[in-house]
Formats: C-alpha cells, structure tokens, sequence
C-alpha cells in the first residue's frame, strides 16, 4: 500500500504529527482574520513561508563568489566532455550556484505542477465520502454518524477544507525544506525543476554529498556537474520528455481512492469527547490510499521511464568520464545506489505526492544504453528519444542483448 501524500504516514517520522494540529489552526485563524484564503488542495503562499522558515532554523548560508566560480567552470568542462559521447548538444544556457532557499524559490513553480494534481485528487476522494446534502454545505445530519459528529459535519465543511489546505501547506513547506538540505542540483527527483536552461549545483550540499567519500572535492563538483549538464540536453532536446512524466504522476493521481467502507466504519466508533481517538484512527492507517489497477499501471511507466532517463545519464556520463576522473566508478556507484534504492530526496517526495520517484532498473536501463552505442553507435542510440513508442518497456529490460539483436535486425536487415 502506497504512503498517503504530504507525510500523514503511520509510523513515519516525517508523518502526520497531532501537536501539528493546534500550529495549523492558528495559521487558519490569522488567515481568516487577514481577509486571505486557504482556497486550493494546497496554500502554497504557507508552502513558502514554512520552507524558508525552517531553512533560516537550520542555517543557510549564502553562496559564495568563489563557490559560483566554480561551479561555472566544472559545467563548462562537463560540457566539453559530453560532446563526443552523446548527439544531443548542449542544452546549458547558464550555470548556477544555488544555496537552498534560492533552490526552494526557483523550484516552486515546479513543485506545484507536480503536488497539486495529487493533492487535489485526494481532497475530492476525501469529499465523496460525505453525502451529496453534506457537500452542498447545508448543515443535514450525516447517517450512520454519532449525532454529535454529525451536527458539525455540514456547518465546518467549509472550514475544514480550509483547514486541509493550510495542513497540507505546512506539510509540503517541511517537506521541501528536507529536501533542499539533500539535492545537489536541479534534477536530482528525475524530473528537471528549471525549464530555461540553467544547469545548478548547490555547493554547501555538493560539500556534504562527498564529506565521507574521501574525494577530492573538485572530481565530486565535476562529477555531479556532468550528470546535471547530461541531464539538461536530455530534456532539452527531447521535447516530449517532461511532459510524459509529469504526465504520469498526473495519471497515478487520478487513480487516487481511499476505503470508504473502512473510514465509514471508524468514524461511527469515533468518540468526540476523547481526542486522542482520533489519533488512534490515522495511526491504524484507516485514511491510506487503496492502490488501483489504475494507479500500479500509472506507477509502472512512471518508474520504467525514470529508469531510461536515469540510465542514460549513467551510459553518457560514464562514457566522458572513461579514464579521466581516478574515483569515477566509486561515484558512479554512489549515485547508482542513491537513486536505486531511494536516497534521502525519494523518500522526501514519497512523503510529498504518496509516491517513490525511484528509477528501481537503473542498472539495467544503463547497461542497456550502453550496449546500444557499442553496438549501433551514439547516433544511432540518442535518436530512439525521437518518440515514446521507440523506447524500451520494462519487459524489455529482462533481456537487454535480446533487445539489441531484435532492434539491430529491424535496423540492418541481412
């Protein structure tokens, strides 16, 4: 069963917290008091505010002009290395050096695009749970409900939806606030978070990326520069990419339900003069999505495209790097095992849209890659992102030198 979005996990530590509640209500209230709205699955003016909040708590010192320097340089030779290996161009416009906050700005627009449809999605699963008269906000007695509970039910619809919106407010800006204190750069979830070109590394996490690796912190900066640029030419020159993937997490939030049998259940054995019960009810994991043959189809291509991107990235940086960085393959493991097993930043998103963005065939995505320009060439391989249907499924995975030889048969006909 998948996690229920923005943190309200069992069991989790980053999951729903009851001392959360009293903070959320005094957010509504000044909200309310101010002439403001909390209209919209998420209120995204409280995203900003909690983020930026929690980031100036932990400290989030600004990027240094050396630090830019740097960074500048690494994409500029990143990009030099990746011409011979790839047949995609460079897709960098500017590099730049990030601290979090710059990153939590820069990102949001993104961030919205990708929460919302899931937020939304489970705002109105949460809604039809109610009768029809009870959504229209009339006041009617809800049936099977304890009659206290359904004295209120009506009348604090409203509120409660105002309410959610500001708890799921809070829970994205915490959340996106962990996530800025791990992410080395702009596409670290899969998908790009910048959509002009801007190749970004943030330095005070780059540091703390390689602290333990005993590497040279010029070959780690080097390093991640490459996947970053390897990225950006990817989504750059391949037009219907980012569209397909924020597609599907579009198409896995519309597959969104929840057991109505099982809540209708728990709230006729809710006591409203004993609080802690409540508590007791989300910790049994009664409001946790139902996985749908919808939502496991959705998550299936979702997770096979992010392993063809994230292989390829692997394949191409691999290839510049072939000879030229003496700790390559210890990186190249380092990130292999970050994405495939989900790092830090995949369980963060986990908590923020329900959902693992991890790429669980990178290897064999990569290794697939990278048998197609051995065998064909780099031409040849860049240009099966020429359209969705050229790619590889999942099954097709399971036997990569199978699906060489069928591709180069089609190809090259005896």
């Amino acid at each position: 069963m998948n996690e229920l979005p923005f943190g309200f996990t069992p069991g989790d530590a980053g999951g729903f917290d009851m001392s959360q509640l009293g903070e959320a209500l005094q957010q509504l209230g000044r909200v309310l008091s101010s002439g403001g709205s909390a209209d919209g699955a998420v209120n995204w003016e409280m995203v900003r505010d909690v983020a930026r909040q929690a980031l100036s708590e932990v400290g989030d010192p600004s990027v240094l002009d050396r630090e830019r320097a740097e960074v500048a340089d690494a994409v500029r030779l990143a990009d030099v290395w990746l011409d011979p290996v790839t047949a995609f161009p460079s897709g960098v416009i500017s590099a730049t050096a990030w601290s979090r906050s710059e990153w939590l700005e820069a990102t949001l627009p993104a961030w919205q695009r990708i929460i919302e449809p899931v937020a939304a999605q489970m705002q109105q699963a949460m809604s039809q749970l109610l009768p029809a008269d009870a959504r229209e906000d009339n006041g009617a007695a809800i049936a099977g409900l304890p009659p206290e509970l359904a004295a209120m039910a009506g009348p604090m619809l409203g509120m409660a939806k105002q309410l959610g919106s500001v708890m799921f407010g809070m829970q994205v800006g915490q959340g996106l606030a962990e996530l800025a204190g791990e992410v080395v750069g702009s596409t670290d979830i899969g998908i790009p978070l910048t959509g002009d070109g801007r190749s970004v590394l943030l330095p005070g996490n780059v540091a703390e990326f390689g602290a333990g690796l005993e590497i040279p912190a010029e070959e780690v900066r080097l390093f991640l520069a490459l996947r970053e640029a390897a990225h950006q030419r990817l989504f750059a020159h391949v037009g219907w990419l980012r569209g397909r993937l924020e597609g599907a997490v579009e198409s896995y939030a519309r597959g969104v339900r929840v057991d109505s049998a099982r809540i209708e259940e728990a709230m006729r054995e809710l006591d409203p003069s004993r609080p802690e019960v409540i508590q007791e009810a989300l910790a049994s994991g009664v409001f946790e999505p139902v996985d749908t043959p919808e939502q496991l189809a959705a998550l299936a291509r979702l997770e096979t495209l992010l392993a063809l991107v994230e292989g390829w990235v692997d394949a191409v940086v691999a290839g510049a790097i072939d000879g030229r960085l003496p700790n390559a393959e210890r990186l190249r493991e380092t990130l292999r095992r970050r994405r495939g097993i989900g790092g830090p930043a995949e369980k963060t998103f986990a908590n923020l849209v329900g959902l693992e963005l991890r790429p669980r065939r990178l290897r064999d995505a990569a290794t697939l890659w990278e048998s197609w320009a051995r065998e064909l060439g780099t031409e040849w391989r860049d240009a099966q992102w020429e359209h969705p249907d050229l790619l590889p499924g999942d099954s097709d995975l399971d036997d990569v030198a199978g699906f060489i030889a069928g591709r180069a048969a089609e190809e090259f006909p005896p």
